[in-house]
């Protein structure tokens, strides 16, 4: 699933404003020199992927590929007046369409890596646990690169609010209850994990990854290291979870990503190399969690 931010509010929807996600998909999003390495690498013998099919799911609908709404956002005018912006947050609807393609032309796959990265990462388990439902006796395994910071669930209401994420939620007993106004991205996670327990999912961040601690202070959230909001986000999942089929691993540093770059071969921490950690994930064993002892610094203000 491909990054590229999103938007609930005027502002940072309104291309004429100070828009906060890519809106456009265009050849180039396929075909781009910068996804050429990382997971992408197929001639790097180190790659746990070099032999699977590649499905890139490409993205402009500003809701993290889970929404399912037409929503009117209004724009303050240079004149004192307001504008109309409307938004298609189609992301839900793109998603299926692929899904379809891939039950089309994938009929008994035995192995299934579901991955993003940014806005990419945060839809990972919810599809991984529509494709577990649909192949039934496939190893799924699940890797969310960098958007583990994202716990903050009265404030993230009115983002899951703008994008009507209730409405995609399967007839699932996990999701029983839940609402546009108490879900929370981490129960993408307990859902998924809870009723396909042998789906392993993990995910990735930078202890200090400057994308997420920008996208949390616009929804209010400015003062709380993101080192506390990732052990908030975790404490949540574990809580929720039955059984044992959550992981992570946390890097130092203010970087955002690291799939699809040459740095995934090359992080090391606490003497665990990240390609070596997600190969044994790839490989239907769940690895131990890996936490940064010295994290760094947050980013400072204006970077």
């Amino acid at each position: 699933f491909q990054g590229g931010g999103a938007c609930w509010f005027g502002a940072n929807c309104d291309l004429l404003s100070t828009p906060t996600y890519d809106p456009f998909v265009t050849p180039e999003d396929d075909d781009n020199p910068a996804l050429a390495d990382g997971i992408f690498n197929i001639e790097n013998e180190a790659n746990p992927f070099a032999d699977y099919s590649f499905v890139f799911v490409p993205y402009c609908t500003a809701d993290v590929h889970v929404g399912n709404s037409q929503t009117t956002y209004e724009v303050p005018a240079d004149d004192g007046e307001t504008r109309e912006v409307t938004i298609y947050h189609n992301g839900y609807n793109n998603v299926s369409a692929v899904l379809d393609w891939l039950y089309e032309n994938f009929d008994a796959p035995t192995q299934i890596f579901v991955g993003g990265s940014s806005a990419g990462s945060i839809p990972s388990p919810f599809y991984a646990g529509l494709l577990a439902e649909h192949y039934t006796d496939a190893q799924i395994a699940v890797l969310g690169d960098a958007s583990g910071a994202y716990y903050a669930p009265d404030l993230l209401t009115p983002v899951i609010n703008a994008w009507d994420v209730a409405s995609i939620l399967p007839d699932w007993e996990e999701y029983e209850g839940i609402t546009n106004d108490t879900l929370n991205f981490e129960d993408f996670y307990i859902a998924t994990g809870n009723r396909f327990p042998n789906v392993l999912m993990a995910e990735y961040n930078n202890a200090h990854d400057e994308v997420q601690y920008f996208f949390l202070s616009l929804v209010g959230l400015v003062d709380t290291p993101l080192p506390e909001q990732l052990a908030a986000a975790f404490a949540y999942i574990d809580e929720g979870l039955e059984g044992d089929n959550f992981t992570y691993y946390t890097a130092p540093g203010t970087n955002h990503t690291i799939v699809w770059t040459p740095e995934f071969y090359e992080l090391e921490v606490e003497g665990v190399k990240l390609v070596d950690w997600v190969t044994q994930l790839a490989n239907g064993e769940l690895p131990e969690p890996v936490e940064c002892t010295d994290c760094g610094e947050p980013p400072s203000a204006g970077e």
